[in-house]
């Protein structure tokens, strides 16, 4: 048995959303392993500009995709963001809300805590 995921608190990865179901594994979690490539490991609310950012650079998150079992996300849902997109929205000011405790450690490769911690929602 594989020991649990930590966050990037140092402490055991909590979910992320059931509805909708995110990360890469559909697990809730934003869990990670050698098979994704993305690092979907930022577990971010959606806000309408983030959503409008996204689809803006090519990834458009918010428009149902029923052939593959996506119903599209809308302000408010939390999801497992790629870390390199996160970081991408941070530089450029369109950085939604994250919850710590639900955002996996490797997300710090490539996203400085600082980047994460000022965007950390309240409750973290």
């Amino acid at each position: 048995m594989r020991a649990p995921s930590l966050n990037v608190l140092g402490e055991k990865l909590e979910p992320c959303s059931t509805d909708p179901v995110t990360g890469f594994f559909r697990n809730a979690c934003c869990d990670t392993g050698p098979e994704d490539h993305g690092s979907h490991t930022v577990c971010a609310v959606m806000t309408a500009e983030f959503l409008a950012y996204s689809k803006y650079v090519g990834n458009d998150l918010s428009t149902p995709r029923p052939e593959w079992g996506f119903a599209g996300l809308k302000p408010g849902d939390r999801w497992c963001l790629c870390a390199a997109r996160f970081l991408q929205a941070h530089d450029e000011g369109a950085a939604p809300q994250v919850n710590l405790a639900a955002t996996h450690v490797r997300a710090l490769e490539i996203v400085p805590m600082a980047a994460l911690q000022e965007n950390a929602l309240a409750e973290d």
